[in-house]
């Protein structure tokens, strides 16, 4: 990638950000926000406002296509509901750049009837996979879908999240399964965005 192309990436990242501090961050004083593992938390993100955005979907699938385009992967994906619209966002980029990194969806649980399969998609044992998830605290949603994928015989070279909560050893909960793994951004990247403003980085 040349300079230009580096740039671009950059542009990307940071216009990126300033979306998920303006449209799927939630703070409060207080910890009024329940989450999935039974916690509390004075802050939230709905990444599914960013993810299902056709602006956000451009942007997640060009960063994370660059970020695996050399690892010759044959497909993407992670548990539903979170990672669907970012796989089809990755899988749709690598169509375009002429490459085909297949999307695939992982059940919460395994159908009770037909092949009575976890994962939905177009690969087959031995394929090299990435996992995705929208947001990580525990780990616990990304590693189920870890889990599945290595039942599925998959070879899982990558993890890629969007924005890591950097609490509860979440990554490197993550880490235990799958060595390489990677946020797009933190927490604390995206709550210093959202405290002064997101002034720097005009709306498009």
């Amino acid at each position: 990638m040349g300079l230009k192309g580096i740039a671009m990436q950059k542009e990307w990242l940071e216009r990126l950000k300033y979306m998920i501090a303006t449209m799927a961050f939630q703070f409060s004083e207080k910890p009024i926000f329940k989450l999935v593992h039974g916690g509390m938390s004075s802050f939230y993100f709905n990444c599914k406002k960013v993810t299902l955005h056709p602006e956000g979907q451009f942007l997640i699938g060009n960063l994370i296509y660059h970020q695996i385009a050399d690892l010759n992967v044959d497909g993407i994906g992670g548990l539903t509901l979170g990672a669907d619209p970012i796989a089809l966002a990755v899988s749709y980029t690598s169509w375009l750049k002429g490459a085909s990194i297949y999307p695939f969806i992982v059940r919460k649980e395994p159908k009770d009837h037909g092949a009575m399969s976890q994962i939905e998609g177009n690969l087959k044992p031995g394929q090299r996979v990435v996992v995705v998830d929208d947001v990580v605290t525990t780990g616990e949603s990304t590693i189920k879908a870890i889990k599945a994928c290595l039942n599925a015989g998959l070879e899982v070279c990558k993890v890629i999240v969007l924005v890591d909560r950097e609490e509860m050893n979440g990554m490197a909960n993550i880490k235990k399964f799958v060595s390489s793994v990677e946020a797009i951004c933190t927490r604390s990247e995206i709550t210093e965005l959202y405290h002064r403003g997101c002034n720097s980085y005009p709306k498009t």
